[in-house]
């Protein structure tokens, strides 16, 4: 079964940047779609980016100029490039991959351990 180690998170100052990592093992990153979630504390998991076994990529309103989602099939690594932080993108970020119905926000069926992210104004 897939598996995925997220890393990269930490502590920035808004207006920073952070690059996350997400490492798939037990699987090859070109044949699932992947995607980026987050958690912020008392909230639901949401959607932030997605990119699919093509390569076409997806962001919600939120991601959309400030984030970049891409991959790296050699290393089998999938990254989420985020500039422009606001303290509203402090959350736990999780990788995902194996969706399960329509992309991209259908159910994943493999998720990575999670990463916090936390931006201070």
């Amino acid at each position: 079964q897939v598996q995925l180690v997220e890393s990269g998170g930490g502590l920035v100052q808004a207006g920073g940047s952070l690059r996350l990592s997400c490492v798939v093992s037990r699987g090859t990153l070109s044949n699932v779609n992947t995607a980026w979630f987050r958690q912020a504390a008392g909230k639901e998991r949401d959607l932030v980016a997605a990119i699919s076994r093509s390569e076409t990529t997806y962001y919600t309103d939120s991601a959309k100029g400030r984030f970049t989602i891409s991959r790296d099939v050699a290393k089998n690594t999938m990254y989420l490039q985020m500039n422009s932080l606001t303290p509203e993108d402090t959350a736990v970020y999780y990788c995902a991959a194996r969706l399960l119905g329509s992309w991209p926000a259908g159910t994943y069926r493999s998720w990575g351990q999670g990463t916090q992210v936390t931006v201070s104004s």
